[in-house]
């Protein structure tokens, strides 16, 4: 039986990030994906904001040009500029970001199990006995520890006991090139509950790709439906006649806040899978990658120490107390359903204050809380 100390499951952003930095300690662990590919059926849009990019150094050559310019449109399409003196936003180009992250986590000795699902674990005197499902055999793996980085719906929270996501949002986007753009890189967001429920549609033209989605609860639309009419309605943005289609995209968000119970002896949760999303934005990135740096360290310690209060700092309940404003206001956006009510609303952030709060909701750095001081950027990939 194959061994290693700590096995993680789901090989997005936040499990290539604690695989790599647990085996740069000198741990063995073992990095698990149902994918056979890292680059197949990625998710996430992949809008790094200022914050991360300034706390964590990101290749450049994985990501677009930056954009300063939001344009935010009522559904009336009414719009009202946003700008920012900072490069705010920078599109990652996920597929060879993920190819990036994968290599380094290789070369610090992570060993890779595509195509390998994960099923249940059990606990014994010796360790965790993993046992994962690889096309038409079974394999089992000994760990010390379990993470489980699989998404929103994770099947490891399940296995673990802990807590699960319950509310949601979907979203669905297309990625185009060779579509012209007409002055600097610009951000499009589109408020209109009939088009996105309790969310946004976006378009993202930073020079290179255009990005076209639409989220929202998935009780109140059809997101591919949406999604199809929503392009339709902005040729009068975008030159589509020579778009070259990259790719569809699309997944849930949760949006419910940090889960409470995130960690236990046997294992802890990260990225969507610990609900380490914004509330109000839907925005994991920034979350995903300052979450799993402090599970990497909280992990390292409590393997250390065998102390199980190690773990007690890993609680979504400390987080959640920096949320309490941001889940009142997804509370308060999810019933909103009226366009007038919308348009009214947008009325209002021509008024210098709302303006202001607008312009803090897109341009802020509130985001996901350092969970210890960053002295200097933290060195993801080089």
């Amino acid at each position: 039986m194959e061994t290693c100390d700590v096995a993680v499951v789901g090989a997005g952003l936040a499990g290539l990030q604690v695989s790599r930095l647990l085996a740069e300690r000198g741990y063995r662990v073992a990095l698990i994906d149902r994918k056979a590919s890292i680059d197949q059926s990625i998710h996430t849009t992949g809008i790094f904001v200022r914050r991360t990019l300034e706390d964590f150094s990101l290749p450049a050559d994985c990501l677009g040009p930056p954009v300063r310019h939001v344009r935010l449109y009522s559904p009336a399409r009414r719009s009202l500029d946003l700008w920012s003196s900072h490069d705010e936003f920078r599109v990652g180009r996920m597929d060879r970001l993920y190819q990036r992250f994968l290599n380094r986590c290789i070369c610090a000795g992570v060993e890779w199990m595509p195509s390998s699902q994960f099923i249940e674990y059990t606990r014994l005197r010796q360790g965790i006995i993993v046992r994962l499902q690889q096309r038409a055999r079974s394999r089992l793996l000994r760990t010390k520890y379990l993470v489980g980085a699989d998404g929103a719906n994770s099947r490891v929270a399940a296995a673990l006991g802990l807590d699960r996501n319950r509310e949601w949002i979907v979203g669905v986007e297309e990625v185009l090139e060779s579509v012209p753009l007409d002055g600097p890189p610009i951000f499009h967001c589109f408020l209109d509950p009939q088009i996105a429920p309790g969310y946004l549609a976006w378009a993202v033209h930073d020079g290179e790709q255009v990005h076209i989605g639409v989220g929202g609860y998935a009780a109140r639309f059809d997101p591919v439906r949406e999604l199809k009419q929503f392009r339709a309605s902005i040729r009068d943005l975008f030159d589509f006649s020579t778009a070259q289609f990259v790719e569809r995209r699309g997944g849930r968000i949760p949006v419910g806040g940090v889960l409470r119970r995130i960690a236990n002896q046997d294992g802890l949760l990260i990225g969507d899978a610990a609900g380490a999303v914004s509330p109000l934005t839907a925005g994991g990135l920034d979350p995903c990658m300052r979450l799993s740096t402090f599970a990497a360290e909280t992990i390292a310690t409590y393997l250390e120490t065998g102390n199980e209060t190690e773990l007690a700092s890993y609680s979504g309940d400390l987080f959640r107390a920096r949320f309490v404003s941001r889940l009142c206001m997804r509370r308060a956006i999810a019933t909103v359903e009226s366009r007038a009510l919308v348009e009214l609303g947008c009325a209002f952030f021509r008024l210098p204050i709302f303006y202001w709060i607008a312009w803090h909701v897109f341009f802020g750095r509130g985001s996901f809380p350092n969970l210890r001081p960053l002295t200097a950027r933290e060195p993801l990939v080089s």
